[in-house]
């Protein structure tokens, strides 16, 4: 894998490249912001470590930046001394995909960034398909009526695992730990967040065949329209 790493603090980012490349994974470094968002465009990245606080321009603006750009849709890990709940529930609103507080540990850091990874490569079976829906995993795409729908990584994510359990009540906790791999105790509006976006984006308010119900103090259910 080619990971970039931004972070101001030239120590901090060599120990992340160190522990990068100790797991067979290619590391290139980036110290300011502008820097990053401009090698993106020129570049291919399959993974960012995105450090929170940063002068000029800090993660969450270049998280922001990142995830308004059409059509890329980079893994993205923060990697910061800020531990407190509302940094991570905030983080991970904004679209980071992971969160790991400093002082990273080598093996826990790798084996995050082939979890990540898998998620993102997706596995090599045929296509789901349910109704209008086509949900390819191997692409990471969804496509409605044969054209595909943007979505960002969590967003697909969510989107397939609704689809995977058509029917299915799911609790915002099971959710949490599906798509994002940890537990009930961060803040469950980062489902219902995502939630509102798939339903928006895919149209499953029953017009292309599907409905996504929220069902109060629960989580969600994916139903065929005809059978509201």
């Amino acid at each position: 894998m080619n990971v970039a790493i931004l972070d101001d603090d030239p120590y901090q980012r060599q120990l992340l490249s160190m522990l990068v490349e100790a797991g067979g994974h290619q590391a290139t470094g980036f110290s300011h912001g502008m820097e990053l968002l401009d090698a993106v465009t020129r570049r291919t990245f399959d993974l960012l470590l995105l450090d929170w606080v940063m002068p000029e321009m800090a993660g969450d603006a270049v998280l922001e930046a990142l995830r308004k750009r059409p059509g890329l849709d980079l893994p993205v890990i923060v990697v910061t001394a800020r531990d407190g709940e509302a940094d991570v529930v905030g983080a991970l609103r904004l679209g980071a995909d992971d969160y790991i507080v400093k002082p990273a540990k080598g093996m826990e850091l790798l084996a995050r960034i082939e979890a990540l990874s898998r998620r993102a490569r997706g596995g090599r079976s045929a296509p789901l398909r349910a109704g209008r829906f086509e949900i390819d995993a191997s692409r990471r795409a969804v496509l409605l009526d044969g054209k595909e729908i943007l979505l960002t990584l969590k967003e697909f994510d969510l989107a397939a695992y609704l689809f995977q359990n058509p029917g299915t009540l799911v609790t915002r906790a099971r959710l949490l730990e599906a798509v994002w791999s940890i537990g009930a105790e961060v803040d469950t509006r980062t489902v219902d967040t995502h939630a509102s976006r798939v339903r928006r984006k895919l149209k499953l308010d029953g017009s292309a065949g599907w409905t996504l119900q929220s069902v109060y103090g629960f989580g969600y259910r994916l139903v065929a329209a005809e059978t509201r």
